[in-house]
C-alpha cells in the first residue's frame, strides 16, 4: 500500500480550487524581492516581529508593525489601497499569518510570505540592520546559488 496514496488525492476541480486559493493568500520571497526590486507600487512589505528581531536583520523595504500595534497603528502607516505583505521569522513561526489576520480584520487586501525572514536571509536577498544592508551566503538547499531565480 502506498502511503502517498492511501488517502486518494483530491479531484480536479477540488485541486485547482485549493491551489488558486493558496496562491491568492501567499506569496514566496522570491517574488517579494523581485517587486521590491522592480519599485512595484501600491505594495507594502510588513515585519510583525519584536524590536529585538527587526534590530537583527530584516527585510530592506519593510514597515516595522509588531502583530500587537497593527490595530491601533496600521492606518497610519499603510494606505488602504496598498496590498499588504507579511512576513515573521519562518516556516516554524505563525506570526505572519497572525499579522495577515489583523490586516484583513481592517479591510486590507494581504498576502503572507512564505518562508519568512529566515528564508530571505538563505535566498541571499538584502537584509538590513543598523550597520547597513548586507547579504548572506546563498544556501544551495534553498536556491540556485548562481543568483539566477529558480523560475519556477
Amino acid at each position: 500500500m502506498s502511503a502517498v496514496t492511501s488517502i486518494a488525492p483530491a479531484g480536479n476541480a477540488a485541486a485547482l480550487a485549493h491551489f488558486a486559493a493558496r496562491l491568492a493568500f501567499e506569496t514566496d520571497v522570491s517574488d517579494v524581492a523581485a517587486d521590491l526590486q522592480d519599485g512595484v507600487p501600491g505594495l507594502v512589505v510588513i515585519d510583525s516581529r519584536s524590536k529585538e528581531s527587526w534590530d537583527q536583520g530584516h527585510v530592506d523595504g519593510a514597515v516595522h508593525l509588531p502583530t500587537g500595534e497593527i490595530a491601533a497603528r496600521a492606518e497610519s502607516l499603510v494606505p488602504k489601497d496598498t496590498v499588504v505583505v507579511t512576513y515573521c521569522w519562518g516556516p516554524g513561526c505563525n506570526g505572519a499569518t497572525r499579522a495577515a489576520l489583523e490586516f484583513a480584520k481592517l479591510g486590507y487586501a494581504v498576502k503572507e510570505m512564505i518562508g519568512g525572514f529566515e528564508y530571505w536571509a538563505r535566498e541571499g536577498f538584502p537584509v538590513a540592520t543598523s550597520a547597513g544592508v548586507t547579504r548572506h551566503p546563498i544556501d544551495k538547499l534553498t536556491a540556485p546559488v548562481s543568483g539566477i531565480a529558480c523560475a519556477c
